[in-house]
């Protein structure tokens, strides 16, 4: 068994990584910050490590002894200045890489996004893609982070690998699910372009598959996967499987993109203008991944991690209702 290390681990994805690896008897430290909010894994019996990535010297304990670092924390949003961004997702990473290699741990698994694609308006796009320039703080910051981890893996013995989720939904979801299924419910939800656009969905079962596999696989080393669960699916039929779910009524809505698109920029401009710290309703992040194809091929995962999604959607969506209704619409 492995002695593990994983950042964020009370949140949304750390967590469910932590129970596998736990439930498959491997030894889990947990940072955790000492204002983090702990209710997702208060059922857990982990080690909790406080500290920062933003602190380079408060992660070096922590890590003593540790085999395997999985790199989950971060800052995920569509709002928020670059500046933010790169403070949280590019310098927590060098701090807990640097950290990691001085505590001779043998594999940092980092969680990355998709998302450092860009909105690219394509299909089955893999690793081989060129990393563009956008104008979305989260995504510089990703890509920044990761290019920088295989800059760094070049200089040290510690083995590093990425794994790039889509739009991972599930249980304990707060961050996009419980919202969209909120919108849902109470008739707010509306299409981009009548919703024909691809997606890019993960459910978190599926996903925690994938970087048990990434911490293991050999070949897994140096390389960078994206991880979605291989569906060929658009925002209409993602959305009207969670509604049929929810017995709820099926989004009608639609708007063209372009209007869409130059409503949230305006909504942006004015949100800056008097330095608002909540994001508008409407952003061109969330407009991009509504009215553009993102959609990723995970044959590079199939070949390498040996990764097929196990959880089916259908299986998934009923899952994540069942849990929506039980533990959020009280």
């Amino acid at each position: 068994m492995s002695r593990f290390f994983i950042t964020g681990v009370n949140g949304f994805i750390g967590s469910h990584i932590a129970e596998r690896l736990k439930n498959d008897g491997h030894e889990v430290i947990g940072l955790v910050r000492k204002t983090s909010d702990l209710s997702l894994i208060k059922h857990m019996d982990l080690q909790l490590h406080y500290g920062d990535v933003a602190q380079k010297d408060s992660l070096l304990k922590g890590l003593a002894g540790a085999d395997i670092v999985i790199h989950v924390a971060g800052f995920a949003s569509d709002w928020g200045s670059l500046e933010t961004f790169e403070k949280i997702n590019v310098t927590g990473t060098k701090n807990i890489a640097y950290a990691a290699a001085e505590q001779n741990v043998k594999r940092l698994v980092h969680i990355s996004t998709v998302a450092l694609l860009g909105f690219p308006n394509k299909r089955n796009v893999d690793e081989t893609a060129p990393l563009p320039k956008t104008i979305f703080p989260y995504n510089e910051s990703k890509k920044d982070a990761e290019i920088w981890l295989f800059e760094f893996d070049k200089k040290t013995d510690m083995e590093i690998t990425a794994v790039r989720p889509g739009n991972v939904f599930g249980p304990r979801d707060h961050t996009f699910i419980d919202k969209y299924l909120e919108a849902i419910e109470s008739g707010k939800a509306a299409y981009i372009d009548g919703g024909r656009h691809w997606t890019c969905p993960v459910y978190i079962e599926n996903l925690v598959d994938a970087v048990v596999s990434a911490c293991f696989t050999p070949e897994a080393a140096g390389e960078a996967f994206n991880l979605t669960d291989g569906l060929e699916i658009d925002w209409r039929t993602f959305t009207e499987k969670f509604a049929d779910a929810l017995n709820a009524k099926r989004p009608k809505l639609s708007v063209p993109f372009y209007p869409a698109y130059f409503v949230s920029f305006l909504m942006e401009k004015i949100y800056k203008l008097f330095r608002a710290k909540n994001a508008p309703l409407l952003t061109r992040y969330r407009i991009s991944n509504g009215g553009r194809d993102y959609h990723f091929s995970i044959e590079k995962a199939r070949r390498l991690l040996k990764h097929e999604p196990k959880v089916d959607f259908d299986t998934a969506v009923q899952r994540t209702v069942e849990w929506y209704i039980k533990e959020v619409r009280k």
